[in-house]
């Protein structure tokens, strides 16, 4: 195995999620805590990140593929990032708080496909690095930074503002910027038409078109778990120092099902089964959030998210990179994105916003109504999958 490549790699997808794992599971706790914005407010505020997934990985992925080093482009949004996540801490309006996100958003949003496609490009049958080992340091990440921030919390008492989530957000990506200057260098492959042209004309094809649709919707369902899970987790009793560390489990399985049985799933029971057994898992984490009961069972219940992420997030974007050509690799990548993280992920956001108001009395949220809806969308777009996807 090409031991020094690969652990770039490793530190590259480390970074990578570490960023979005420093404040998008605690973010909504300062939000709706000592900013005092509505559910809506807090849903516009999560629904920067999807709303730049729309645009900015399909630009990103045409200028990876045609005009310009992947590399170079991951440094300077990540720089550009760093710097937006600061001013984004000092924020402490709807307006100007929604402003600076959307900024950083744009930033971060363009770097997703390209780590991806920095990746599959260079992990060849040559190298002896299994995708998923690679992909694993994501959740690890996750998982780390999680836990670092609840000791930060414990030590200096920052839990309540919640804005030291910001902070190591605007950190990691200063790092990362860095970091991004010792990469392989990767080049454009694509000399000719636009790739993104090519990738978008995959959507003439039934089977692809359902696979693209159907991971919209799922996907835009998991913003009710990045709204709704810190404020439901201290409703029932857990402390706010401690939720970074309580959801970190999700990352933690996550970990293990990506080291050890994503490639055996894909595999051995095939695309198909694998996202099928993905989106179940939200469901029913869903399904056990509406309980919410025992204490110890939402806990447990974190891991189902973990799992669902390995089998339907990351195995999808595996069969997307199988069904590209190399000239398009960036651009199918940055087509998942915009159709999952993009698109899926803003209306889930409006969804999630508009349902946790409509369940709202007086100051307290009526969680078991709000998680019915997630996990019967979920249950009926996946009979759709079931019985359509060939």
């Amino acid at each position: 195995m090409n031991v020094s490549l690969y652990i770039m790699l490793s530190i590259m997808m480390g970074l990578q999620y570490a960023i979005w794992g420093a404040w998008s599971p605690v973010l909504a706790s300062r939000l709706l805590g000592p900013l005092k914005f509505n559910g809506k407010q807090t849903g516009w505020i999560y629904g920067t990140l999807p709303l730049a997934c729309i645009v900015a990985p399909l630009l990103s992925g045409q200028l990876a593929d045609k005009y310009v080093n992947t590399e170079t482009i991951l440094a300077v949004c990540h720089l550009a990032g760093a710097v937006l996540l600061f001013l984004a801490a000092r924020q402490h309006t709807f307006g100007r708080l929604m402003a600076v996100m959307l900024g950083y958003a744009f930033c971060y949003a363009a770097t997703l496909p390209l780590v991806n496609a920095l990746m599959f490009t260079h992990v060849t049958e040559g190298t002896g690095i299994n995708v998923g080992h690679v992909f694993m340091w994501a959740p690890i990440a996750w998982a780390l930074v999680g836990y670092g921030l609840t000791g930060w919390r414990w030590k200096f008492k920052t839990g309540d503002k919640g804005v030291d989530c910001l902070y190591l957000g605007a950190a990691l990506s200063l790092v990362m910027a860095g970091f991004c200057f010792f990469l392989p260098s990767t080049p454009p492959a694509n000399q000719g038409t636009a790739p993104i042209l090519d990738a978008l004309s995959m959507l003439k094809q039934s089977n692809f078109l359902i696979f693209v649709v159907v991971s919209m919707a799922v996907a835009g369902m998991m913003q009710f778990y990045f709204l709704g899970t810190a404020p439901f987790l201290q409703s029932i009793g857990i402390s706010n120092r401690n939720i970074p560390a309580t959801m970190a489990l999700a990352q933690a399985v996550q970990t293990v099902a990506t080291f050890v049985a994503l490639g055996l799933f894909t595999t051995q029971f095939g695309f198909k089964n694998t996202l099928l057994i993905g989106a179940t898992c939200w469901s029913l984490m869903y399904g056990l959030y509406a309980l919410a009961r025992p204490r110890w069972l939402m806990v447990i219940a974190q891991s189902l998210h973990g799992l669902a992420y390995v089998f339907f997030i990351i195995a999808g974007q595996m069969l997307a990179n199988t069904l590209a050509s190399p000239e398009m690799r960036s651009s199918m990548q940055a087509l998942i994105f915009a159709a999952t993280t993009g698109i899926g992920l803003f209306l889930g956001t409006q969804l999630a916003g508009s349902v946790m108001d409509r369940f709202k009395k007086e100051e307290d949220f009526q969680w078991s109504k709000i998680f019915v809806v997630p996990c019967v969308i979920i249950l009926a777009v996946t009979l759709v999958f079931w019985l359509l996807f060939k």
